[in-house]
């Protein structure tokens, strides 16, 4: 279970940071501020459970990584349970510290949910934030796959990590507020009610993740014959 709990605080961390940047702080720190949040969350997080349970924080991620061939699929579901009760225990949390403001409310102010289409941020349709979502968890496994391989620097893996996190959020959150990750989603969905687009921030990020670790896999085998 210490695995298991690893990514319960890890997750945890990624969505307080990062929606709680946006809910408490949003109009005083912008979309920059936002961005970095959720990158330095993922910083924070690698290195305080990283050498744990490896810090995926992420379905997305942990799926990636039964791809490539780095883990089962009975460690990817003892792993994926234990981020979606982070990240739900994470925005139960940032709703009560909202709550505390005499103005606020989850229906009219949000916990930083997902979300696309009229009335959301840039309003954007469906098929922009799937293309968005796929593409980027694609890249975003692709370097969380690099930067943690055998003969990569190790002590640089959580904050290339988490700078590409930011960098993801800069060029999307006005798209769909950034997902990538299904459980940072799913948290904050269950306390807004945001339940319809939530489809899309399960499939769209797991499949891109998927992908990630087939074509890793693949690229790590051609490089095996190569050197024999």
């Amino acid at each position: 279970m210490k695995k298991e709990l690893a990514e319960v605080i890890g997750t945890f961390i990624l969505v307080f940071f990062g929606c709680g940047s946006a809910v408490l702080m949003g109009e005083q720190i912008g979309m920059l501020g936002i961005s970095l949040a959720f990158g330095l969350s993922i910083v924070a997080a690698a290195y305080s459970v990283g050498n744990i349970s490896g810090a995926h924080l992420n379905p997305a991620v942990s799926l990636g990584m039964v791809t490539a061939g780095k883990m089962s699929v009975a460690e990817f579901i003892r792993y994926a349970i234990a981020q979606v009760v982070g990240a739900i225990l994470a925005a139960f949390v940032l709703m009560l510290v909202a709550q505390g403001k005499a103005d606020y409310t989850v229906a009219g102010n949000g916990l930083g949910q997902n979300g696309f289409g009229a009335g959301y941020l840039g309003e954007y349709n469906m098929a922009s934030a799937f293309i968005f979502e796929f593409v980027m968890t694609f890249l975003f496994v692709t370097v969380i796959l690099g930067a943690t391989q055998v003969g990569a620097p190790a002590l640089m893996a959580g904050l290339a990590i988490g700078l590409t996190l930011a960098a993801i959020h800069l060029v999307g959150i006005n798209v769909t507020g950034v997902s990538v990750n299904p459980a940072r989603s799913i948290g904050p969905a269950l306390f807004t009610g945001a339940i319809g687009p939530l489809w899309l921030f399960i499939v769209a990020p797991l499949a891109g993740g998927a992908l990630a670790g087939l074509l890793f896999a693949s690229g790590m085998t051609d490089a095996k014959l190569d050197e024999a």
